[in-house]
């Protein structure tokens, strides 16, 4: 096999990849962006906090931050972004599963470039301390990327009613 050949096999793998990804759920909510870069004759660069509810667990968002590039490969929608994210998650009423959940499912995804990289929020259950954990990552399909943030939600009890049990709801 060719260096071409591999080259051109590594890019349709690459594009059918990206193009099988399912698109996210639900669009995430802008909350606020805050420039950080100032450009003179293009968008700037910013900062943008969005807000997202856990398809499968109601009484749970997450809010997450991450830079957009401005200039114009941004201002045309081209411009790769890079893999920092921050995450919070919150509970914020009452605490209820939807249906059975596994461990390290995809609650959001989005890309962050034209093929190549991605950002997932994923979520878990710590049942002996009865907490969710979600995590961001962002990802190339080609070499990954360490970049990642973990944010954790206590499931308290929400007026009288008890708290249900996460690993409760866990898919075996």
């Amino acid at each position: 096999m060719t260096i071409k050949t591999l080259a051109a096999a590594c890019l349709t793998l690459g594009l059918a990849a990206a193009t099988a990804l399912p698109a996210a759920a639900q669009d995430p909510e802008l909350i606020f962006r805050k420039s950080t870069v100032f450009k003179l004759l293009t968008p700037n660069d910013k900062l943008a906090t969005y807000a997202i509810d856990d398809p499968q667990v109601e009484g749970v968002a997450c809010h997450y931050t991450v830079p957009e590039r401005g200039g114009l490969a941004g201002a045309f929608g081209v411009a790769e972004e890079v893999s920092d994210v921050s995450l919070a998650c919150r509970q914020y009423g009452p605490i209820r599963f939807k249906e059975k959940v596994e461990q390290g499912d995809v609650v959001f995804r989005e890309r962050r470039s034209i093929i190549f990289k991605k950002m997932q929020i994923v979520r878990g259950c710590d049942a002996k301390r009865n907490v969710l954990v979600y995590m961001v990552y962002s990802d190339k399909l080609i070499d990954g990327s360490p970049k990642n943030s973990t944010s954790t939600v206590p499931i308290m009890p929400w007026g009288a009613a008890e708290p249900p049990k996460c690993g409760e709801w866990l898919a075996n």
